[in-house]
């Protein structure tokens, strides 16, 4: 059998890993907490960066009601406006943060982009505390995949919960199931 190190990270580079993404969580949670302040709040954002560089390439808000697009998830919103900035359709040495663990729907998109990792919040089961959901785990979607991608989390959940349990968004959770 043969052993290979290669893409095994040391303990000083898991802490660092860990670390980082915490940092770029509690990052996105405040960026998308200010959505709180607006007419159509959102608890859904997300954000891609390179894995090597560390440059955010993009982020971007739930739009579904804004933009009366059922598709409109933070994750397939970033994801797209991520490929058409590269012009190209491969994310391939990137990774998505989202302040909820992604639907079905966003983690095979997340797949079909090639992302290296996807890192979350909040999970698809406190999310569904206060709006529907598909209650498949991402983890799920991408063992059910021949696509590879890393599924990590939740970071800084509670810190992600906080967008979920706002009263102006507890409002417009309330909203969001009269219209359905």
């Amino acid at each position: 059998m043969l052993f290979s190190t290669m893409g095994l990270k040391t303990s000083k580079e898991k802490l660092q890993t860990v670390a980082l993404d915490a940092e770029r969580m509690r990052s996105l949670a405040t960026w998308t907490a200010r959505s709180l302040e607006t007419e159509h709040p959102v608890p859904f954002g997300a954000a891609i960066f390179h894995g090597q560089t560390g440059e955010r390439l993009m982020r971007a808000a739930n739009a579904v009601g804004k933009e009366n697009d059922p598709s409109s998830h933070a994750e397939v919103r970033t994801i797209r406006l991520a490929c058409k900035k590269l012009k190209g359709f491969s994310l391939k040495g990137y990774t998505l943060y989202t302040t909820c663990e992604p639907c079905p729907m966003c983690m095979a998109n997340a797949l079909w982009a090639g992302l290296d990792r996807v890192v979350y919040g909040a999970t698809i089961e406190d999310a569904n505390q206060f709006c529907r959901q598909i209650r498949i785990p991402a983890t799920e979607v991408a063992a059910r995949s021949d696509m590879t991608c890393s599924v990590e989390g939740p970071v800084e959940r509670e810190l992600c919960l906080t967008l979920f349990t706002h009263p102006k968004m507890k409002k417009a959770f309330r909203t969001w199931s009269k219209q359905r």
